[in-house]
């Protein structure tokens, strides 16, 4: 089965994220490996409805998570989808095949008292000379304060920061680009580290202690070994601090909208998971204000 065309395809038409790509040819990989041993099958075009069906029972016997069958479903159903509108085939064996339904959760957060704890730890940056410990000050602080993902941390280049307007240009999924602004705290962390270290054309604005840029295992090691000193919380995580940036924003009253441009999100329906974290904060403040609130007498 021949997907080089397809993952090129998600990569340079689609502009799909390398680990999306990646994701996507391994599931389908494992989808052809499945056709080759269990029914002699090898090409993309012997493949029927009953093959797909058959291999999504194996992987719930498997006791997959339906999430991740739902990735593996969607996969197929984009190489199938691309070869028939190609006019590679005619039939799409993954037509009207339900995709398997998740239960929302809500993001995780870490409490606004261990991250104050966690970044009162830190020395002032203004007589920081450790450019490790300052980087690591900046990550945690780019993550929490900006609520960037980890892949947008790691992207960032030193002239991606606009410091008299106190903002960063931030390349986010598909390639789209936003304005992030910060405060006074991460401009300090900013000037600090960009008077320690020397900076190339092309360099990473946070680097490895071999000057080159930080690799996503790098950053989830150490944000988790952070948070494991602060936080009882059992995520922890770079997208953890990013979930605690959006609901501490509007459990402090922002306009979704605006945390939906700030995340860099595509739709506001991705943002509206967050009104669901600040119920307990809303029926206080029904309390509170409304006459039969409870909160009045």
């Amino acid at each position: 089965m021949d997907t080089r065309e397809f993952l090129a395809h998600l990569t340079h038409q689609r502009r799909l994220s390398a680990h999306t790509v990646s994701a996507y040819g391994g599931d389908l990989e494992q989808f052809a490996a499945y056709c080759r041993s269990t029914y002699d099958t090898k090409g993309a075009g012997g493949v029927n409805r009953d093959m797909v069906k058959s291999w999504l029972a194996q992987l719930v016997e498997e006791g997959l998570a339906a999430s991740s069958i739902r990735r593996k479903l969607s996969a197929l159903k984009a190489f199938y989808l691309y070869r028939q509108t190609r006019g590679l085939q005619q039939d799409n064996p993954t037509q009207h095949i339900p995709t398997p339904k998740i239960g929302r959760r809500l993001p995780g957060t870490v409490p606004r008292a261990d991250l104050r704890r966690l970044f009162a730890a830190f020395p002032d940056p203004l007589a920081q000379d450790d450019v490790v410990l300052l980087q690591d000050h900046l990550l945690l602080a780019l993550l929490y304060q900006c609520g960037l993902r980890r892949a947008e941390v790691i992207g960032l280049r030193p002239d991606d920061v606009q410091l008299d307007r106190r903002q960063l240009r931030v390349r986010g999924k598909g390639n789209k680009e936003r304005l992030v602004p910060f405060g006074p705290g991460l401009t300090e962390l900013i000037e600090r580290l960009l008077q320690l270290r020397s900076y190339g054309v092309d360099d990473a604005l946070l680097q490895t202690d071999r000057g080159k840029p930080l690799y996503p295992k790098y950053v989830y090691n150490m944000v988790r070994r952070y948070l494991g000193g602060v936080t009882a919380e059992e995520k922890k995580s770079p997208h953890v601090l990013r979930h605690s940036f959006a609901t501490h924003l509007t459990e402090g009253g922002a306009d979704l909208n605006a945390v939906k441009e700030l995340l860099g999100h595509s739709s506001l329906a991705a943002t509206q998971l967050y009104t669901h974290t600040n119920l307990a904060r809303l029926r206080e403040v029904y309390r509170q204000a409304h006459p039969e609130g409870g909160g009045k007498k």
